[in-house]
């Protein structure tokens, strides 16, 4: 991971500072904990996770995960409008299960 020297947060004093233990939260994490709801959240959560990313807040490998599931969220959204049948309101609703179990 990045370190940041000492002379460079000396000179920039609007540079992130660490917590009391030396980790820098992630922005994308109050993001993600507040739920991805809408497109804007979506927009909001990724935008911060680059930032987080690039600022070596997050690791890789935590970005990378984010992203996948991030895709496979707005796939299941496009299957949705797509697929799905009128439900209550005007949602359209995508069943991927049954719910009851198989008779024997």
């Amino acid at each position: 991971m990045a370190k940041r020297r000492q002379a460079d947060v000396a000179a920039n004093p609007a540079a992130p500072q660490d917590n009391a233990v030396g980790l820098r939260s992630p922005r994308s994490l109050k993001i993600a904990a507040a739920g991805i709801k809408t497109g804007h959240d979506f927009a909001n959560l990724m935008s911060a996770l680059m930032s987080d990313l690039i600022e070596g807040r997050v690791t890789p490998s935590v970005g990378n995960s984010t992203c996948n599931a991030g895709g496979k969220l707005l796939k299941v959204v496009e299957m949705s409008y797509k697929y799905g049948v009128d439900g209550p309101g005007q949602r359209k609703v995508l069943t991927l299960a049954l719910e009851s179990p198989l008779s024997e």
